[in-house]
């Protein structure tokens, strides 16, 4: 048999193996071996890097006060400088503190870019000006609308009362932002 074909089996019957490996519902030693025959299989398969659960906000955002080292300095815009910074001033009230780290190191546009993924969730009933505006795309028309709907309830009503300005899509993004207590 050819050695490329006998590869080439091999990598489809790895890639079988690991796919009802991760269908399965079992101990954490099913995790393992189908990591160990990934390794064992393909050596330039490339390995995925999760995020660590706790280091995670709402909405899939990386929580600033949290996320590890390497976590910051694989965000768009990042530099090692601020990450440093953020971690040596853990832990945040609020994200105006962290912007406040953050701009001794990264230019406006810069912290916003990094705001697309990591964020402190703000109280939509207690969040000051400074804090929704932080928000990357809300300037002052969409701050005052999120004022305006002051007390919150519920998300749907975040949800419906955003809606009437912007579409579902950015509803959804600025939900990412925002929580209720």
């Amino acid at each position: 048999m050819n050695p490329s074909r006998i590869s080439t089996t091999m990598l489809g019957t790895a890639t079988f193996l690991i796919a009802i490996a991760g269908c399965q519902t079992g101990s954490s030693d099913d995790a393992a071996t189908a990591d160990t025959l990934a390794s064992n299989t393909s050596a330039e398969a490339p390995a995925a890097v999760q995020p660590a659960g706790d280091a995670m906000a709402s909405g899939g955002m990386l929580d600033p006060g949290a996320a590890s080292r390497d976590q910051l300095l694989a965000l768009p815009g990042m530099n090692a400088a601020a990450a440093d910074a953020l971690i040596t001033a853990r832990p945040f009230e609020n994200m105006v503190a962290v912007d406040g780290v953050l701009a001794k190191h990264m230019s406006q546009p810069e912290r916003a870019a990094v705001y697309a993924r990591l964020w402190k969730p703000i109280d939509l009933n207690t969040a000051k000006a400074e804090e929704i505006l932080l928000i990357p795309g809300v300037g002052e028309k969409m701050k005052h609308e999120f004022e305006e709907y002051r007390p919150y309830r519920a998300m749907e009503q975040f949800r419906r009362e955003m809606g009437k300005y912007v579409d579902k899509a950015e509803v959804a993004r600025l939900e990412r932002y925002v929580m209720i207590r």
